[in-house]
């Protein structure tokens, strides 16, 4: 179905730990990120997310709040990390080095 001239079809969606957010609505041509945002009700629906800290994007790359949409957009709300990916791989590193070390052989798998 086609959508009027001056109506875009977006997508919005959110995920946490235990659920999905996953909405299609229209907005009009020339809305932005974050006013597509602030009118599809998500800010109400999970009071959690903070779009002063929280990064947004479209189809997985970083956008600025301020992008304007096009038809057929995906707005994705990304969470904080729960631990900084660099700090993980260090402290992996560092446990593989010291279990490399061991003096019993690592158990068999057979």
């Amino acid at each position: 179905m086609a959508e009027p001239a001056n109506r875009l079809g977006v997508q919005i969606v959110y995920a946490t730990a235990a659920a999905e957010y996953l909405r299609g609505f229209e907005v009009e041509a020339g809305t932005t990120i974050e006013q597509a945002i602030r009118q599809c009700g998500i800010l109400q629906d999970i009071p959690g997310i903070d779009l002063a800290t929280q990064p947004v994007g479209l189809y997985g790359k970083k956008k600025p709040l301020d992008t304007v949409l096009r038809a057929h957009d995906r707005i994705e709300i990304y969470r904080p990390l729960v631990a900084d990916p660099k700090e993980t791989r260090r402290l992996r590193a560092k446990k593989k080095t010291a279990n490399d070390g061991r003096t019993t052989p690592p158990a068999s798998t057979a």
